[in-house]
C-alpha cells in the first residue's frame, strides 16, 4: 500500500529518514520538509518511499527527487508504482513536465522508460559525471 506521507509529523520524518538510510546508504538523505512524499508499507512494515518537488529550473515542472525500495522488496514493480503516483500528483498540480536523473542505476532507468520517460541532455546539467537525465511531458 502506498500512502501520502504527512511530513508535518516528526514520526513520519523519522520513517522517511530511516528508509532513505536503508535504501540509499551511501547518499545524504534529502530534506523531506519540501515537496510531497509517499511511503509504501506491507503488513504494517515500511518498504519504500518516494518524493516529488517543484523543479528549481523550470516553472511548470516537477522533479522526481528521490525514491527507494528496501532490498528484500525490490523487483516487484514498486518503483513503477511510485513513479505513477507522482505523475498523478504532478498532473493534479498542473505541471506540464516531470524530470529526473539516474546514475549507475539500470533498474530505475528501466522503470522510468516503462513509465514513458525519455532521456534528454539539459543545457545545464545538475548531476555528477555519468548522470542520465530523464523527462516526461504530461
Amino acid at each position: 500500500m502506498i500512502i501520502r506521507a504527512d511530513t508535518r509529523k516528526d514520526s513520519v520524518q523519522d520513517r522517511l529518514s530511516a528508509l532513505q538510510n536503508i535504501c540509499l546508504p551511501y547518499d545524504k538523505p534529502d530534506d523531506t520538509n519540501f515537496g510531497t512524499w509517499w511511503i509504501a508499507t506491507k503488513n504494517g512494515v515500511d518498504i519504500g518511499f518516494a518524493g516529488l518537488v517543484r523543479s528549481v529550473r523550470w516553472v511548470d515542472c516537477g522533479y522526481l527527487c528521490r525514491a527507494g525500495v528496501i532490498p528484500s522488496h525490490r523487483g516487484q514493480g514498486l518503483q513503477k508504482k511510485f513513479i505513477r503516483v507522482r505523475i498523478r500528483q504532478a498532473k493534479a498540480i498542473g505541471w506540464k513536465w516531470l524530470v529526473s536523473d539516474t546514475r549507475f542505476n539500470p533498474a530505475s532507468a528501466n522503470s522510468l522508460i516503462a513509465c514513458g520517460f525519455k532521456m534528454f541532455e539539459p543545457s545545464k546539467p545538475w548531476g555528477c559525471k555519468n548522470t542520465l537525465y530523464w523527462r516526461k511531458k504530461l
